[in-house]
C-alpha cells in the first residue's frame, strides 16, 4: 500500500507520489497567488507539510484529497500575505465571454433563434486520436492556457477525479459557481481540441 511505503521512508514511493501530483497540485496553488514562481513555492512547502504530516495522518479522506486540502490551505495562506484583492471564486473580464461563440448559433431572424447553426462535429474514434503525442500536448496547452480558476477547477474535477464537493470544499466555491466554472473549462478546451481535430483533417 502506498501509504505504508511512505511512512516507512520509502524513497520510491514519494517519488511516484510528487510525478503523479506535483503539476496538478502547481496548476490548483496558481489560483491563489500572484507567479509561478510563488506556486512552486507553495507546492514544495506542500511536500514539506506532507512528509511531516504522514504519520498524523487519519485516512478520514483519501490521501489525494488530504494532498490537495493541505495545498489549499498553503496557498491561500499565501494569497492573502500577497494581498490579493480580487477573491478566488469571482469571475473576472476573462471569464466574461460566452463558453461557446455566439456564432455558433442561429440569429433573431433565421428559423429557429437560439438554436445550433454551426453544431459540434462528432468526433471520428476520439480515444485513438487523442493517443497522439501532439494531440495530447495540445490537450495539455489548452488546459495550461485556461484562467486560473478554470484550470484549477477543471484539473480537479477532471484530470484528478475529486467530486464536486470535494473541490467546493477545497477551493471555498458555492455549488453553482463551481459548475459555471467547470463547464466554462470544458467548454473552451473542446474548443482548442475540435479545432486541432479540424487542422488535422484539413
Amino acid at each position: 500500500m502506498l501509504l505504508d511505503a511512505l511512512r516507512a521512508g520509502d524513497e520510491d514511493a514519494f517519488v511516484a507520489l510528487v510525478t503523479r501530483y506535483h503539476a496538478s497540485l502547481k496548476r490548483v496553488a496558481r489560483a491563489y497567488v500572484s507567479t509561478d514562481a510563488v506556486a512552486e513555492e507553495v507546492v514544495q512547502e506542500t511536500w514539506l507539510a506532507v512528509v511531516d504530516g504522514l504519520d498524523r495522518f487519519e485516512q478520514r479522506a483519501t490521501l489525494k484529497t488530504w494532498l490537495f486540502h493541505i495545498l489549499a490551505n498553503k496557498a491561500k495562506t499565501r494569497g492573502v500575505r500577497e494581498r490579493r484583492s480580487v477573491p478566488f471564486a469571482s469571475l473576472g473580464p476573462a471569464d466574461a465571454q460566452p463558453s461557446v461563440p455566439p456564432d455558433r448559433f442561429q440569429a433573431e431572424g433565421d428559423a429557429w433563434p437560439g438554436h445550433w447553426a454551426v453544431p459540434p462535429r462528432p468526433w471520428e474514434d476520439p480515444e485513438r486520436r487523442l493517443q497522439s503525442l501532439e494531440a495530447r500536448e495540445r490537450l495539455r496547452a489548452a488546459i495550461g492556457a485556461l484562467p486560473e480558476t478554470q484550470q484549477a477547477v477543471l484539473t480537479l474535477r477532471d484530470v484528478e477525479g475529486l467530486e464536486a464537493d470535494e473541490v467546493c470544499m477545497l477551493l471555498d466555491l458555492s455549488a453553482g459557481n463551481q459548475r459555471v466554472i467547470l463547464h466554462r473549462a470544458r467548454a473552451r478546451v473542446r474548443a482548442e481540441v475540435e479545432r486541432y481535430f479540424e487542422e488535422e483533417l484539413a
